[in-house]
């Protein structure tokens, strides 16, 4: 089975709450999502432009959708987000509550 064939739990970090909740917003209100869970703040420690950032306040979006609207929604977040390189990153929902993974299929884009 392929990422595009099933349910899929997208990570993206945003520079604060603010961004991650307009950005989930948007998302959600176009039907690319049908959840959007903002978490935070987190730290973030990683390497940009040849240099460690060792202490970044971020927020983390988790969004549950389709893996069929994940190139829509990938595109959608690189519209609205303030950073150069955003993570989205997707992972496959493997299990999960069969009446809550087919409210993600309602709530989605066909």
């Amino acid at each position: 089975m392929s990422l595009a064939d099933g349910r899929i739990v997208v990570f993206v970090t945003a520079p604060d709450a603010e961004d991650a909740s307009r950005i989930a917003r948007v998302l959600v209100e176009e039907g690319l999502c049908a959840c959007a869970s903002v978490v935070g703040p987190i730290r973030s420690i990683y390497r940009w432009q040849g240099r460690v950032i060792d202490d970044d306040a971020e927020a983390l979006l988790v969004l549950k959708t389709r893996g069929a609207l994940f190139a829509r929604l990938e595109a959608r977040v690189l519209e609205l987000h303030p950073y150069e390189v955003p993570e989205i990153i997707a992972l496959p929902i493997t299990a999960g509550s069969e009446a809550y993974l087919l409210w993600i299929d309602q709530m989605t884009t066909a």
